[in-house]
């Protein structure tokens, strides 16, 4: 199961760290691999389902990316103030 998946009373609780994004990477390397093979194999029905997992990781990450993106530390903007 992704790591995604988390309940709804967990959810906004979870520290990101490099750990946790490292686990959603391998998992999305995995997921790739598994959808290569069902499309290889001509299961093609069978793929989307961790299709739909891999799509949900990637929105995650970007939406961390995004977020991470946006905090930026004081002594960087006063460094381009001067």
């Amino acid at each position: 199961m992704s790591v995604v998946f988390v309940p709804k009373k967990q959810r906004g609780k979870a520290q990101i760290n490099q750990e946790t994004i490292q686990r959603l990477l391998d998992e999305n390397d995995q997921l790739v691999r598994c959808i290569s093979e069902y499309q290889q194999k001509g299961r093609a029905t069978e793929c989307v389902q961790y299709q739909q997992i891999l799509h949900r990781n990637i929105v995650y990450l970007g939406t961390i990316a995004d977020a991470s993106t946006e905090i930026q530390p004081e002594d960087t903007q006063t460094s381009a103030d001067h």
